[in-house]
């Protein structure tokens, strides 16, 4: 199974919203997919997000991402080589201070 990395359209009539999805070659754009791994909302400056990890591992399989997504993720992706994943992730939860025993 070939599997690309492409849009899906969603929104209303002249209001898209796409999802950035793993799916078959042969799968129709809106039809099944793999993962959901992030979102574009072209009617937004800068309005993209996708999960860092999740993408790296679908490229790592052999994935391909289509022109279009190629396209609107290279800034994000040039952000990513200056920024190294570790601190990309969100940060550990702290942990609940423990009460003071007063007796």
């Amino acid at each position: 199974m070939a599997a690309v990395i492409r849009f899906s359209r969603h929104g209303t009539k002249k209001r898209p919203y796409y999802r950035v999805v793993v799916q078959d070659k042969t799968a129709p754009r809106d039809g099944k997919f793999i993962e959901h791994i992030g979102a574009f909302n072209p009617l937004k400056e800068g309005a993209v997000s996708v999960e860092r990890a999740r993408l790296e591992y679908w490229l790592s399989v052999g994935a391909k991402m289509s022109a279009t997504v190629a396209s609107t993720l290279k800034p994000l992706i040039k952000s990513w080589a200056t920024t190294p994943a570790t601190e990309a992730a969100a940060p550990a939860p702290k942990k609940a201070a423990k009460p003071s025993a007063e007796a």
